[in-house]
């Protein structure tokens, strides 16, 4: 850090070390809260292992105040199920018939707005991308949350055909998930007859395609099933958290909603996570 200052101190132009200094700012910033974002995890960790407050506090050459107040305050440690520092958040492009543009459909930008919400209220910064017309996206970056399924982008198809347990499918009723573990198939109420407001959504931990990482994926068989996975991401991501920490899964979710507003009503895990280590 200080060799790091002393570099940014000797730039001689003052728009260059103003831009610098910026930069370096907002990068130790990040790191500052994924630290106390570590301790916090560390503390509870060592707690559920089963040493008291005052134990760690001996160990640790602080004081028992000290441990309590770390326990309690900070970045809470299911943020690093989203990622750590900053996540990007993508969404779809969808073509206007009506001009040459494009523009990000209502229901995609409720999901990730409501992914981005979640991920600031664990301090992570926000930026956005998007999978273009022909489905094109780097998945090759850290801290991706990628809100799109295998019918707009040959990318992500791609990714989902990595995962050992839940397939994406289709036949002539339209789109489907299934576990291949057990057989079962999960579609749409929208398929069915009469309809009913029911939808099911993807939820899983991808590697990326270079090999170097991981990113999330959401997927709905339609809009709302994309809804109803954040809506439970942002209810029961401790639990989440708790079950799989950082590893690769992926989970089958229902989702009902309200048929005049789409809002989420109530959603349900179909399948079991399934952790993807204990499949290979």
């Amino acid at each position: 850090m200080p060799g790091e200052f002393e570099r940014i101190a000797q730039i001689k132009d003052p728009f260059e070390l103003l831009r610098a200094a910026t930069e370096r700012l907002a990068e130790a910033q990040q790191e500052v809260t994924e630290l106390a974002r570590l301790r916090r995890r560390l503390i509870q960790d060592l707690h559920a292992q089963g040493m008291s407050y005052a134990q760690i506090a001996q160990a640790a050459g602080l004081s028992r105040g000290r441990i309590h107040q770390i326990r309690h305050t900070g970045p809470a440690p299911e943020g690093a199920f989203l990622g750590s520092g900053e996540v990007i958040v993508v969404t779809p492009l969808r073509p206007d018939p009506a001009s040459d543009r494009t523009y990000v459909a209502l229901d995609d930008l409720t999901t990730g707005k409501r992914l981005e919400e979640l991920a600031r209220t664990f301090d992570l910064s926000v930026s956005y991308d998007h999978v273009t017309l022909d489905g094109e996206i780097d998945l090759n970056r850290p801290g991706m949350l990628v809100i799109c399924g295998p019918r707009m982008s040959p990318a992500m198809r791609d990714a989902y055909d990595k995962d050992p347990v839940i397939a994406w499918d289709r036949d002539e009723r339209g789109w489907l998930l299934r576990d291949t573990r057990s057989g079962t198939e999960y579609r749409s109420g929208q398929e069915e007859q009469p309809r009913r407001p029911y939808d099911v959504g993807y939820l899983g931990r991808l590697p990326r395609p270079d090999g170097k990482g991981t990113f999330l994926a959401i997927a709905g068989i339609h809009p709302e099933g994309s809804l109803g996975v954040v809506h439970l991401l942002t209810n029961e991501i401790g639990s989440l958290w708790g079950q799989v920490g950082t590893d690769r899964f992926s989970v089958v979710i229902g989702t009902e909603y309200d048929p005049d507003t789409h809002e989420p009503v109530r959603t349900e895990l179909l399948t079991p996570i399934y952790r993807h280590d204990e499949d290979n």
